[in-house]
């Protein structure tokens, strides 16, 4: 989640009475202007600050100290505690921790490995239009892991998670325009979605959109892209992707 848009949230509810006691520190956050929220969570410290904020009700900070925790960033990494936290936000009815409820059971974090259970909190949060549950839902489907396999039903959650600007899902628009997958093949349409995602910064975007100029001789277009579907990879690697 944006952290801008994270502390915004905050900074709207933290007056609202969340606990019948709350937090004696809670004051703390109270008094602050939202730029000084930012400051001090973003700093070294936000964990204990989300942590109060997330034990305040505040969906959006459940989430987040529940993806800290399966990261151990800045608090001791802890799977099950965060499946904890993304169930509690996921029982108010929150898009994106019904979809990390389903990404814990697809990875067993913090839990059993389960694909129906995953498929299912996907699907959840997929109809109140979160996209990367839609992204998620679509490869389950797309490869019958957990669901019954349906092309089709991928490619339309496919199609409305790239609606969103979801550069994974426009690669994955574009493989099935490619290959055939839920929709007939339409090299135009599938070159259309890999420049999309490869514009959106996605580095298997890039390399399909850099594979595809380089086989239409545009050799020094590819390999600028091929170059930064290279370094996107690299980035990647380096940095938990939590969604």
């Amino acid at each position: 989640m944006n952290l801008q848009k994270f502390f915004g949230s905050f900074f709207q509810k933290r007056t609202a009475s969340l606990l019948p006691q709350p937090d004696p520190t809670l004051h703390i956050l109270q008094r602050m202007s939202p730029p000084q929220l930012y400051a001090l969570l973003a700093g070294g410290d936000a964990a204990k600050w989300v942590e109060l904020a997330a034990r305040n009700g505040l969906k959006e900070a459940q989430v987040r100290y529940g993806r800290m925790l399966l990261a151990g960033t800045g608090v001791a990494r802890d799977p099950a505690a965060a499946l904890r936290w993304f169930r509690t936000a996921a029982r108010d009815g929150d898009a994106d921790a019904m979809n990390m409820v389903g990404r814990c059971y697809e990875n067993g974090w913090g839990t059993a490995v389960d694909m129906k259970l995953a498929a299912h909190w996907y699907g959840k949060a997929a109809a109140r239009g979160d996209a990367w549950a839609q992204y998620n839902l679509g490869h389950l489907l797309l490869d019958g892991n957990g669901v019954a396999r349906d092309h089709a039903a991928a490619f339309a959650w496919y199609c409305r998670a790239a609606a969103q600007g979801h550069a994974r899902a426009m690669n994955l628009v574009g493989r099935c325009h490619e290959e055939g997958f839920g929709t007939p093949p339409n090299a135009a349409a599938a070159a259309a979605a890999y420049r999309a995602s490869a514009e959106g910064g996605y580095f298997r975007g890039q390399y399909n959109h850099a594979t595809l100029l380089h086989a239409h001789g545009r050799y020094g277009e590819a390999w600028a892209w091929f170059a930064r579907a290279a370094a996107g990879r690299a980035k990647h690697r380096k940095e938990a992707v939590l969604f």
